[in-house]
């Protein structure tokens, strides 16, 4: 039995909006995975808590803007601690342009107004598979 996948949902900054991340740590935890919520936290808080929390995952929930700088401190901080193998996603309102950019830094997905917890879940499950995978 492997160990269970480990998720870190954030909201940083001030960004108080956390109905919807809420309620996908829920979905999360029913899933089987292991789930650590922070609020209010900057990009190197953020990457400080990854690494404390050993995390496969880590999940950035946007509804009031200013999300751009924070992926890209957020990017350049695990990278420079060696954990840019963790999957990275983005959720919440996150304009379409803002979206394209994010994925070729390397965002796995964007997960908007109404998506389903399922298909975040099933993509987190592949891509963590696939890297436990990788690493046998």
């Amino acid at each position: 039995m492997s160990d269970p996948i480990r998720v870190l949902l954030a909201k940083p900054t001030q960004d108080g909006h956390d109905r919807g991340v809420r309620y996908v740590a829920k979905k999360f935890r029913d899933a089987g995975f292991e789930v650590i919520f922070t609020n209010f936290l900057l990009a190197s808080e953020i990457v400080a808590t990854a690494l404390e929390e050993d995390v496969n995952v880590i999940g950035v929930s946007s509804s009031s803007g200013g999300h751009m700088p924070v992926f890209e401190d957020l990017i350049a901080g695990l990278k420079e601690i060696g954990l840019d193998d963790v999957t990275l996603l983005g959720g919440g309102v996150i304009p379409a342009d803002d979206e394209k950019q994010l994925k070729e830094w390397g965002i796995a997905a964007i997960f908007g107004p109404g998506t389903t917890a399922e298909a975040a879940i099933e993509l987190i499950q592949e891509n963590v598979g696939k890297a436990r995978e990788n690493a046998a």
